[in-house]
């Protein structure tokens, strides 16, 4: 039941032809991640590469690639961990169905880390050492700054608290290799409410180095649940312990300062610097770069590997990609306890093609005044507010909420649908509250500086109050004259318009007058109760080409402090509110990242792999 380590996963998912052995020497700068892209979007099985030009070691992409595969490696422990959260969610529900509190008991016996102590020569992970050098060179993007690590298993404990009791396993990004690094640094980029910053925290409080180990593969539950949104005080070791179906074992070794994965492939072992170094460029989940930053510093002091050892990679990029299946994943295991950890939230989703965190979808309750006539917006407002302060949606840019009383059957996995029903009944006269100058995801560039933006929360609720249009037809097709560069102008769905805009020019944080012009000249429009959100971009074709290309662009590309205008914009007791329609300068600005695209060399090379006759026909 269960892997005790990757190999044994990789083992399994070959005999029930889930995963592919790749012999021909391919290169891991660039080409390797171009086919891990490709492999994700035709649900490829996992792929092997058992001859990476300049390394020793095997590497494994799209591992995590299609939800039927995660659903088959943890077929054994899903039923027993389904159990436990909905007995957290509801507990009554033991007494319901009695004959799952074994599961629940084992499910929780398997939580507990299993503490050993060993001679290096007695676990899997310390049987071999290498340098920093020796390890798979992964570059995913022509701009990034090197290699890194792209699914590493950053390990911390609390100063305070020491052991795996209050230990932290997080996805950190890692630069092996490039800008000032010496050859025996990495780059440690661990973005705004992660739980490490609590560590290094109290390290540096304390003037001591934090000591950090890095893993690199091991059973696949423990990469689950270091992307896990877990509580603070919730261990990842706990959780990946009852996915994996085993107990993880961490061991107690004379020499190195925290206990060792004893089933990792890789440990790289060290001290975060007190001195921080420039880290990136990387192409990261948003599509975007995120850019060159100062970030903290692991000074290693040793590398250690398994003889067998499988370097387990991932390419991220504009969604979908192969983390975009941790997200759905992710959605179908904590379903049943988001109420208890939202109040008042019924269902919450972070829209994907909108790159996660810019956009958060809550289904809420409005139950607060019941007695009156028309549903006002009450309690929703306070479900978004604990949405924003609770965890990783406190990195959410827009949440929109919508009540359940007032359609039983909406859905916010259901995003066009959602749409439609806040626009159908939004009052821009009081549902938008703006936050500003407030934190923002570390790799958003919209806002006012690094990890600083603003937010809005868009809570709407009642009787339906339009009709959306569906095209530019009738009244709706005669637009006003509009200022010169907006134009051409596309429906993207029910309500929802985009415009082509002058390029943007201005710097951080200013709102353009051109922006307030265009949006004062739609006052006349007779259409403009059926389109009551307007974005401007900078290709009106492609944005309205499909609804994963208006979510990416729309939330991607604003920052709602500065980029959202209004119609006959007002501000009354500090509350700002406008008629319909509400506009959106979702243009690129000279101060955002750019955009991911490939070397056409390599995607040029790739194809002809997978052409019939190259080694990756019949693959990708």
């Amino acid at each position: 039941m269960g892997y005790s380590n990757l190999r044994e996963c990789v083992d399994d998912l070959a005999e029930h032809g889930q995963l592919v052995r790749v012999e021909c020497e391919l290169d891991a700068h660039l080409e390797l991640a171009a086919i891990a892209r490709r492999a994700f979007r035709v649900g490829a099985p996992a792929l092997l590469f058992t001859r990476v030009k300049g390394s020793r070691f095997p590497i494994l992409v799209n591992l995590f690639g299609t939800r039927e595969r995660l659903h088959f490696m943890f077929r054994d422990s899903l039923p027993i961990l389904r159990d436990v959260l909905a007995a957290r969610g509801d507990p009554m529900s033991t007494v319901k169905h009695p004959w799952s509190l074994w599961r629940i008991l084992l499910g929780l016996w398997r939580m507990s880390p299993k503490l050993c102590k060993r001679g290096i020569e007695q676990m899997p992970v310390m049987q071999c050492r290498c340098s920093l050098a020796d390890l798979p060179r992964f570059v995913s993007w022509p701009m990034d700054g090197g290699p890194f690590i792209t699914l590493p298993l950053v390990y911390t404990e609390d100063p305070e608290r020491p052991g795996v009791g209050a230990s932290n396993l997080g996805m950190y990004r890692v630069q092996l290799a490039g800008n000032e690094y010496a050859d025996d640094e990495v780059g440690l980029h661990y973005q705004i409410h992660r739980g490490i910053g609590v560590h290094h925290a109290k390290a540096l409080e304390r003037g001591q180095a934090l000591p950090v180990h890095v893993y690199v593969g091991g059973p696949p539950g423990l990469t689950v649940a270091a992307v896990m949104p877990l509580p603070e005080g919730l261990s990842e070791l706990r959780f990946a312990g009852m996915l994996d179906g085993k107990r993880v074992c961490m061991s107690l070794t004379a020499g190195l300062p925290l206990p060792v994965l004893e089933q990792a492939d890789f440990c790289i072992s060290g001290y975060i610097q007190p001195q921080c170094k420039p880290e990136g460029p990387f192409g990261d989940h948003m599509g975007y770069y995120s850019l060159k930053h100062d970030f903290p510093v692991l000074r290693v002091e040793s590398v250690y590997h398994r003889r067998d050892a499988i370097w387990p990679c991932t390419s991220v990029g504009r969604p979908p990609q192969e983390d975009t299946m941790f997200g759905e994943f992710i959605h179908e295991l904590t379903g049943p306890v988001v109420s208890q950890v939202f109040p008042g939230v019924r269902e919450l989703h972070a829209v994907d093609a909108a790159g996660v965190h810019p956009l958060l979808l809550v289904v809420g309750s409005e139950r607060y005044t019941p007695y009156e006539d028309e549903r006002i917006p009450r309690e929703l407002i306070t479900a978004g507010l604990h949405v924003l302060g609770n965890t990783q949606t406190a990195l959410a840019k827009y949440v929109l909420l919508a009540a359940h009383e007032d359609a039983p059957g909406l859905t916010a996995r259901d995003v066009p649908g959602f749409l439609r029903h806040m626009l159908e009944r939004v009052d821009f006269a009081s549902d938008l509250h703006f936050i500003t100058c407030s934190t923002n995801d570390t790799l958003d560039y919209t806002g006012f500086a690094l990890n600083a933006g603003s937010k809005l929360l868009w809570a709407s609720a009642g009787r339906k109050r339009r009709e959306l249009g569906l095209e530019l037809t009738g009244t709706a097709a005669d637009l006003p004259q509009l200022p010169q560069g907006f134009a051409p102008v596309r429906v993207a769905g029910p309500g929802l318009l985009v415009m082509k805009a002058p390029p943007h020019a201005l710097e951080r944080g200013q709102q353009d007058e051109l922006m307030v012009t265009m949006t004062r000249s739609l006052a006349g429009w007779s259409g403009r109760e059926c389109f009551p959100l307007v974005v401007a971009v900078d290709d009106a074709d492609f944005c309205a080409s499909s609804m994963e290309n208006f979510l990416w662009i729309t939330f991607t590309r604003s920052d709602p402090a500065t980029d959202v205008y209004g119609v006959m914009p007002t501000i009354r007791a500090k509350h700002w509110s406008c008629e319909a329609p509400l506009v959106v300068d979702a243009r690129l600005k000279p101060f955002h990242a750019p955009p991911l695209e490939e070397d056409e060399r390599v995607t040029r090379r790739v194809e002809t792999l997978a052409a019939p006759g190259g080694p990756l026909h019949g693959i990708l």
